[in-house]
């Protein structure tokens, strides 16, 4: 599994992801794994996902091409994104999008978190996308990395970068599906 945490603070957005890779009980850390970033670059958004280690590199291929719809200024433009990106999955990358009986929608299978010039949003494996106005964390970790964004996040000596780190950092201490190393990224917001 993994952690992966996105803070707005003080006209910044950050990114942090550990960069454990889990297949079943193996683990193999960044000691063993060169490609071991979690965090994708697609314009000035940085993008990281929970599910399959594979959708990192789908993620990397799609956006990197020409032609890829790839806006994520806004929460509607970020949904028509993954919605063009969720077909794209289905023809090209082959995802199995089998659902539960339960579900209304069809399944993207993976969750991600993103920050860029216009905040920090979530994409959820339905496509529901929300904006974050503090702080969010997805993933194995997310209670631990939640329950550390939360006691620091009003530290004025700690930047949007630092609470997203340390939550990462955090979950990697009690999760076992989390670890280090934390590789983060941040941009500043837009004045609005």
């Amino acid at each position: 599994m993994t952690t992966i945490a996105v803070v707005r603070k003080n006209g910044v957005a950050a990114i942090a992801a550990d960069t454990l890779t889990k297949w079943g009980t193996g683990k193999e850390s960044a000691k063993y794994i060169a490609n071991n970033d979690k965090i994708v670059r697609a314009g000035n958004s940085w993008i990281a996902g929970a599910g399959s280690a594979t959708f990192k590199l789908i993620m990397r291929d799609y956006f990197a091409q020409r032609g890829a719809l790839r806006r994520f200024d806004t929460t509607i433009n970020i949904f028509k994104t993954w919605q063009a990106f969720h077909a794209v999955l289905k023809e090209k990358y082959f995802l199995l999008a089998t659902t539960d009986k339960d579900d209304s929608l069809e399944s993207s299978r993976f969750d991600v978190l993103l920050a860029n010039p216009h905040g920090i949003f979530g994409v959820g494996a339905h496509r529901t996308v929300q904006e974050y106005s503090k702080f969010y964390a997805i993933g194995s970790g997310t209670d631990l990395a939640l329950g550390a964004m939360y006691a620091i996040y009003n530290d004025p000596k700690r930047s949007a970068e630092d609470v997203a780190r340390f939550s990462v950092e955090a979950a990697a201490e009690f999760d076992d599906s989390t670890g280090l190393p934390v590789v983060s990224h941040a941009v500043t917001l837009k004045k609005t």
